[in-house]
């Protein structure tokens, strides 16, 4: 059966993981790995978190399945913390994924059920596994401009102009907030013009929604989700609560249809079901209940939201001290743009013979295309890092 298998390419960022886990320097650091990490460089339990687990063990009185949507009041939650109640609730269908991952998969599956091979438009560049994700569940990916390197910034124009030559049924994936790897986001307006081709051109929004609550906050990174969900008749989304709740192994996520009206969103959502029973079929519960535990309680709720300020403000000022730090060992503005973009990630620009430098000389890994996980960085270790990556930049 297996003789004429060839062994898959390695996943470069769990090599790299690796690679680190392997070195043997002290003063090695780790900028790839896309988890949060505190000061300490610890990837903690949230307080909440903790305490609703705690609750979930002492009340629970059974382990039976949960059935296909998963915990029902875990996805009220996760739909009204997502859209904040701008569709009407006959519009909205959610269902619990086995993370932010085995939501985009199961919407991508039924996605073509809906249009077999159906074009869907990715930015370029996205998140590494989008493509082989969205492809292998059909679909057949396209990309389209997004990231302009030299100015840190978004190549709306360009954006537009490719999308504007998409197909009806056409499927346009877009980062919710908090772009990987880039951080480079769409304003609100820009989100407004992008729902406004979709309507008229036909084209069908995907939004992979990582990040909530990690640029500017829960309310102001849903601005733009919500601007289109007030413009297009349908749309999906696939939410992850692996960042902002740190339930990584956890698997937490949701998967979002809205529909023109209720009786279309009710068949969509009857073949994302059919989905989700041929291929993994019951939801895990565990993290799902915990962090509906935390969305219910009032006061583990504003706990949470605490927490999860500090994380995101400890992320915004390690960028404008990096960039800060980059400026003072360049001489120069070129890094700027880092403190301008948002969430967990950021590229540098460098060559990949550039990034090995950095690795083997000084013990600093960083991913192929030269992303960057903003919570790995160090406050005490900024300059030093900063000295380094312009040494090697030149």
């Amino acid at each position: 059966m297996f003789e004429k298998l060839q062994p898959a390419p390695p996943d470069k960022i769990l090599a790299l993981m690796a690679q680190y886990r392997e070195d043997e320097r002290a003063d090695k650091v780790d900028l790839g790995v896309g988890v949060y990490k505190d000061q300490d460089g610890n990837t903690a339990v949230m307080r909440a978190i903790r305490a609703a687990a705690k609750r979930l063990h002492d009340e629970q009185t059974t382990k039976t399945y949960v059935g296909l949507q998963g915990d029902k009041d875990f996805c009220a939650a996760m739909g009204d913390i997502v859209l904040g109640g701008v569709i009407p609730d006959d519009r909205l269908r959610v269902c619990q994924a086995p993370g932010g991952s085995g939501a985009l998969s199961i919407i991508a599956m039924m996605l073509n059920r809906a249009h077999p091979g159906a074009t869907i438009w990715i930015s370029d560049p996205s998140w590494p596994n989008h493509i082989p994700l969205l492809g292998g569940a059909g679909l057949t990916p396209k990309s389209y401009p997004y990231y302009d390197a030299g100015t840190g910034s978004v190549r709306f124009d360009e954006m537009m102009a490719t999308l504007s030559g998409a197909e009806a049924h056409d499927i346009v994936m877009l980062h919710g907030c908090c772009h990987n790897p880039t951080g480079a986001d769409l304003t609100v307006e820009q989100w407004e013009a992008v729902a406004d081709l979709c309507r008229e051109k036909g084209l069908f929004p995907f939004v992979d929604f990582a990040y909530l609550g990690f640029g500017d906050g829960l309310e102001e990174d849903s601005a733009g989700l919500r601007a289109l969900a007030q413009r297009v008749p349908e749309f999906a989304v696939a939410a992850s609560c692996s960042k902002n709740f740190a339930v990584y192994r956890e698997r937490v996520g949701a998967a979002m249809l809205v529909g023109e009206n209720a009786s279309a969103v009710d068949t969509a959502f009857s073949q994302l079901l059919s989905v989700t029973r041929s291929v993994y079929s019951m939801p895990p519960d565990h993290g799902a209940a915990t962090v509906r535990i935390v969305l219910e309680d009032p006061e583990l709720r504003a706990d949470w939201m605490d927490e999860l300020e500090g994380m995101r403000s400890r992320m915004v000022t390690l960028r404008r001290d990096f960039a800060d730090a980059l400026r003072r060992a360049s001489n120069s503005g070129r890094y700027d743009f880092i403190a301008e973009q948002k969430g967990m990630f950021s590229r540098l620009g460098l060559t990949p013979e550039q990034i090995d430098t950095l690795r083997n000389e000084h013990g600093i890994y960083i991913v192929g295309d030269s992303r960057i996980n903003i919570a790995g960085l160090h406050h005490d270790k900024l300059d030093d890092l900063a000295r380094a990556i312009v040494s090697v930049a030149g």
